[in-house]
Formats: structure tokens, sequence, C-alpha cells
């Protein structure tokens, strides 16, 4: 275990598992009334786009993205219908994960909001989850594979961080003056939990590349954060391209790659192949002449 308060909640929960504990009125109203805040952020109209910003939440984002957010933001894809219950099911999550660690015994600083302050006067509002022990700590909830690959440990989380967690949680700490802590992620699929220490996390490199993100934003530069990778079949490069694993759920990719289309693998022969994301194709594998004229297969 990464934290000592995981051995207290592990010891709660097997505890509630067997029936022995028991959860406080307070604790219960106090879920009840964040599930409640969290229903009217969610459907109560308060969470439309308004004026693009840099916000704690985005500022680890691409600068690629961020641009077409500012300037394009028309252009993203539409959200999937599944959006809102997702960000539902991690508002959940957060409550009543903080009322387990309450009735665990482990003491610990509500969500509070915070401004970093930028050098060039530009200052980041945000809010962050809970501090434990003077650490700044973000609550996630994980799909099974982000849970088992992405949140394997902080260098698993830093390699392909597109969603931006690390900058995230540095600046959370830095305009707290606190220490970064790490990262309690709960499994969705299956309710396992962990923790995931910010281990060699350096806070003034982190702030210097949001620093950098304003500065970027603030000149209104637009360049590619990512190259497209060899797609390779069986351990061989195929000639073709394909999208990188950094840009897979970014909204605005096929704005920021006109000639991208995804349809089925060209070189899988199952039934159902999956579907990749193509840059280019080899002249082999192209059976369609207006392949790269903007239309799906």
């Amino acid at each position: 275990m990464n934290h000592p308060a995981e051995l207290a909640l592990h010891q709660y929960m097997e505890n509630a598992a067997s029936g022995k504990s028991t959860m406080s009125v307070e604790t219960i109203q106090q879920i009840g009334q964040d599930v409640k805040c969290a229903l009217a952020r969610q459907f109560g109209g308060g969470n439309k786009r308004g004026e693009f910003g840099l916000r704690m939440s985005n500022v680890g984002r691409p600068t690629c993205q961020l641009w077409f957010e500012k300037n394009e933001p028309e252009k993203a894809l539409p959200l999937p219908t599944t959006f809102v219950m997702n960000m539902m099911l991690g508002d959940i999550v957060e409550a009543v994960f903080k009322g387990l660690l309450k009735e665990a015994g482990v003491k610990y600083e509500d969500d509070a909001k915070v401004t970093l302050e930028l050098d060039d006067d530009t200052s980041i509002d945000g809010t962050y989850d809970i501090v434990i022990d003077g650490a700044v700590d973000d609550i996630k909830s994980a799909s099974n594979w982000s849970y088992t690959n992405k949140f394997e440990s902080f260098d698993t989380l830093r390699q392909g961080d597109a969603f931006g967690y690390v900058a995230q949680l540095a600046g959370y700490a830095k305009a707290a003056d606190k220490k970064a802590g790490g990262w309690w992620v709960v499994n969705k699929a299956n309710g396992q939990f962990k923790y995931v220490p910010a281990t060699g996390l350096d806070i003034e490199k982190e702030v210097d590349h949001i620093q950098q993100t304003a500065d970027t934003l603030e000149e209104n530069r637009f360049e590619r954060c990512f190259d497209a990778v060899p797609e390779k079949f069986r351990g061989k490069e195929t000639g073709n391209t394909v999208l990188g694993t950094e840009c897979g759920f970014c909204r605005y990719r096929f704005s920021c790659w006109p000639n991208l289309q995804e349809r089925p693998a060209v070189m899988s022969q199952a039934k159902q192949p999956k579907t990749v994301a193509y840059v280019s194709l080899a002249d082999e594998y192209k059976t369609d002449k207006d392949f790269f004229r903007g239309r799906s297969m």
C-alpha cells in the first residue's frame, strides 16, 4: 500500500462487508448534499460552455487542443451521450469516497478554491479535492483499463497524461502552498481503489510548463503537439501512419488532422476488426481514391 490511509479504508470496508461498520447520520447527509450539488451542476444548466479561459482542470492539456477550444470551439466533435453520466459517476465517487475516509478515521481538509498566480499576472482558478497530512490529493474514478494501466504508477500516468492530471495536481499544490500528494483512484468496474503517489513530481517544473501554455495561448500560436506514428502489424511497420494515443480522445482531431479517417484496420483479418485512426495510407492499402478527401468509408 502507498498511503497510511489505505489500510484504514480497507479495514473499514472489510468491516462493512461483514456488517460490522456503521456510517454516521452526519456523513450520510453530507454525501447526500454533495450528490445533490453534483446533480444541480450536471443537469441544472450550470455546465454550459462560457468564454474560454485557463482553469486548473485544463492547464495540463495539449496546447493544440486548447487553441481550438479558444479559437474554434464550434469544430469540436459532439460529446457522447454517456458524457454527463460519466461526469455524474465521478462526482458520486468523490462524494462517497470522502465519506468513507471520514468514517475510517482519516483526517483531511475538504475541497477549497485556490488561485495560481503566474509571472505575467495571469491567474488560474480551481478547486482541489482534499488535503491529507499537508499534501493535496485528487480523487479520480477510472475505467478498468485506466485503473490497471494508466494509473499503475506515477510514471505510467505521466507518460500518457493527455488529460493533464499531473499539471493539475501541481497547480493545486503551488496555489495552496502545500505538497503534491497523489491520486486516490477508484475502479468504476469493480470498486477497487488505490493510492498513486506523485513520487518525483517537480512542482516548479510543472508550473513553468503551465506558464508556457499560458504564453502560447496569449500569443495565439497553433502548433500540433504530437506527430503521427507508424502503424505496426505483428511487430512490423505497414507503411501507414496512425494517430497517437495522446490524440485519441481529442474532440478536435479531425480539424487538427484534415486527412484523418477512422476505419477498420486494413491489415486485420478479423470479422470485426478494430477501428483505427489513419493519418496516411501506403499506396497498396488505398482501395478508394477518395479516402483522403474527407469522406469516411
